[in-house]
This record gives structure tokens, sequence and C-alpha cells, in this order.
């Protein structure tokens, strides 16, 4: 097990999840396949930047982070992924809405 690189000290399991079930989220990033998405080869874009999805269940890995297995509508993938790759889109500050401005009421359409 020395080979896993942990790329954050921080323990992220000591406070409650950043988001909730049912929260929609959206992508920060591309996600590949790092060989854990059965059906696809290794390096297959499973997500791509700004695809929106669903929290699905809540998990946590090496007793540090917590996995968010998110649903993408679009192409029907099921993936986990990390806090820092996902950004919340109904529970958005009050300022990033207003900067969104008529766009926010988009997003709430798309719910």
């Amino acid at each position: 097990m020395a080979d896993i690189a942990r790329d954050d000290d921080t323990v992220e399991i000591a406070s409650p999840p950043r988001f909730e079930m049912g929260e929609r989220v959206a992508s920060r990033s591309v996600i590949r396949n790092d060989g854990t998405y059965n059906g696809r080869d290794i390096g297959d874009v499973l997500v791509k930047k700004g695809d929106v999805g669903y929290v699905r269940s809540i998990d946590t890995f090496l007793q540090q982070f917590y996995i968010y297995a998110v649903e993408f509508i679009e192409s029907g993938h099921q993936v986990g992924m990390r806090a820092k790759e996902l950004c919340t889109l109904d529970h958005l500050p009050a300022e990033v809405l207003a900067q969104l401005g008529e766009r926010a009421a988009l997003l709430g359409e798309l719910r």
C-alpha cells in the first residue's frame, strides 16, 4: 500500500459532507476512466467539464475523503468524484447568483 499517493493531508471525513444526496452539481473538470469504470477503456472521457448530475450516494475512501457517486443524466454515467471536482448548482451563494443574472434563472429551469 505504500504506492498510494495521497494528494492532500486534509481529513475531509472529520467534517460533514460538502454535498447532500440529490443535490444538483456540475463537474469542474474532465473525468477519465482510471480503470474503475467497467465497460469503458482506461482514459475514456466519462464526464466533461460543466456536465450536470445529481449526487446519488456518499461514501468514503482511505478513511480520509468523501466520494460522491454522481449520476450524469446526459451520458447516463454514474461516477465517483471528490468534492474538489464538483460545484453545487442548488446552493449557490447570493453573490454568484447576482453575477449570473439571467443565467441563474436558466440554471433553475435545468432542474
